[in-house]
């Protein structure tokens, strides 16, 4: 395992909910990392957020992690999600809501 992919199983399994994004909570650097913010603050669960911008180690590293291509990516109880195309058609399924129930994160 890189040392990369270490640092990323590490974050991943050491928090409930994990998003890797493109700057922060306070200021996200792209409309889709806005749009996985706004969906995580109405749901109302604590996460950690990763900025990817700030680790170019990192930002390469969670697309081999995750075998997926885009950011922002969204990892609950250490499983992948997905990004936030994934997230917003889990929210408006009421998906997303249960599988943080199911976490017993709401």
């Amino acid at each position: 395992m890189s040392d990369s992919n270490a640092r990323i199983a590490e974050i991943v399994n050491s928090n409930d909910v994990v998003l890797f994004m493109k700057g922060t909570p306070l200021f996200p650097q792209c409309g889709f990392s806005s749009r996985a913010i706004a969906i995580l603050e109405h749901l109302g669960v604590k996460y950690e957020s990763v900025d990817v911008l700030q680790d170019m180690e990192i930002r390469q590293g969670i697309k081999e992690y995750s075998e997926w291509p885009t950011i922002p990516q969204l990892y609950l109880k250490g499983e992948f999600l997905g990004g936030s195309d994934i997230m917003m058609e889990m929210y408006e399924a009421g998906e997303l809501q249960q599988a943080m129930a199911d976490a017993g994160l709401v």
